[in-house]
């Protein structure tokens, strides 16, 4: 019996994942399972949450793209 190939999604990583990206991962997966699925509003919730960017900023559209950027590197 041939098994199906994925990509477990923690196979692709290099290094564990630090204490911010499981606290922004989590507020993330929040903001999702409350039914926001737009840039603005998850911006908004991850403002709401209290998770400051990594420079101490409150969250905008365009660092979230450059941390999601970053991370995704």
């Amino acid at each position: 019996m041939q098994q199906d190939r994925y990509l477990q999604p923690h196979q692709a990583r290099q290094r564990p994942a630090t204490t911010y990206e499981d606290l922004l991962g989590d507020a993330i997966e929040r903001a999702f399972g409350d039914g926001v699925h737009d840039l603005a509003g998850l911006v908004e919730r991850l403002n709401d949450s209290g998770l400051a960017t990594p420079g101490g900023q409150r969250w905008t559209e365009d660092l979230y793209r450059q941390e999601m950027a970053k991370l995704g590197a």
